[in-house]
């Protein structure tokens, strides 16, 4: 399951949650999360105005909060590895997403 973000993508094989940014000019640096590890996720659909995101939260990590600002305002930073933005098309597939960590997670 695999959902196309800003600049990076989200992959969900049943047991692991992969967040692969792609920043411009470098590598990009995975990070995998265990869906049995994360404590809750937050999801902010995109509009037609604004991209969403997809955030999960852990323990002992301190989860991003929203940037405040006309092209990043109601995203965690880029830097905060444990979310990714996402368009509004990405929407119903970050829905599924979700659902499907938080049924693996229970």
């Amino acid at each position: 399951m695999d959902v196309k973000g800003v600049l990076g993508m989200i992959s969900f094989d049943g047991e692991w949650i992969t967040i692969t940014k792609t920043p411009v000019g470098s590598r990009p640096a995975p990070v995998r999360i265990r869906a049995a590890d994360v404590t809750g996720t937050r999801l902010k659909p995109g509009s037609r105005l604004f991209h969403g995101y997809v955030q999960f939260l852990l323990p002992g990590a301190s989860a991003g909060g929203e940037k405040a600002g006309v092209m990043h305002g109601g995203r965690p930073p880029y830097e905060d590895p444990h979310s990714l933005s996402i368009p509004r098309k990405s929407n119903d597939a970050a829905e599924k997403l979700v659902a499907a960590i938080e049924q693996a997670r229970g």
